[in-house]
């Protein structure tokens, strides 16, 4: 497990991005992906699931 914190997520429209603590990557987060509801600024730990344009965030939990 990953851990990062959201930069990004727009409820509206049920996507956002997540940095990660360790390599600063910006990962691409929907809704279908969270177990936990997130805003800008929480820490998470999350999975990484290849997507249609690469990797993105899995089964997001707030720390």
């Amino acid at each position: 497990m990953k851990t990062g914190k959201v930069k990004f997520f727009n409820n509206t429209k049920g996507f956002g991005f997540i940095k990660d603590n360790e390599s600063d990557e910006e990962y691409f987060v929907h809704v279908s992906g969270l177990i936990d509801q997130i805003r800008e600024g929480d820490e998470v730990t999350f999975d990484l699931k290849e997507g249609r344009r690469g990797m993105n965030a899995d089964q997001v939990k707030l720390v």
